[in-house]
């Protein structure tokens, strides 16, 4: 089976990295990545708002040097989740899993 994704977009957010009880860097972001049509309506070109999840090495990298509004290219996983809120419901997240993250535009 094949799970790849490429992505390319800005970042909507600072990234956010934390550390499991173990000690391993995970790094939660989210790219903006335009769509490749405008809309009938307005004429304007919409987003499409990307999780994403990176871990180790890669977590620490892109809480290091990316910010809101860099550009970055992210190749990774999809993966889906569920979990508990806390109100009992059941959720589903949906988010790629970054093996490797780039830096899409060069540093302001």
């Amino acid at each position: 089976m094949l799970n790849k994704i490429i992505l390319m977009g800005r970042l909507t957010r600072d990234p956010e990295l934390r550390r499991t009880e173990s000690g391993t860097a995970v790094c939660s972001f989210s790219i903006a990545v335009d769509r490749d049509f405008k809309s009938q309506s307005t004429g304007e070109r919409g987003a499409d708002f990307i999780n994403i999840v990176a871990w180790r090495q890669t977590a620490e990298f892109v809480s290091r040097f990316l910010t809101k509004g860099r550009l970055a290219i992210v190749e990774g996983k999809l993966q889906t989740r569920d979990y508990t809120d806390r109100d009992g419901n059941r959720r589903y997240a949906t988010e790629v899993a970054a093996d490797n993250v780039y830096f899409g535009d060069s540093r302001r």
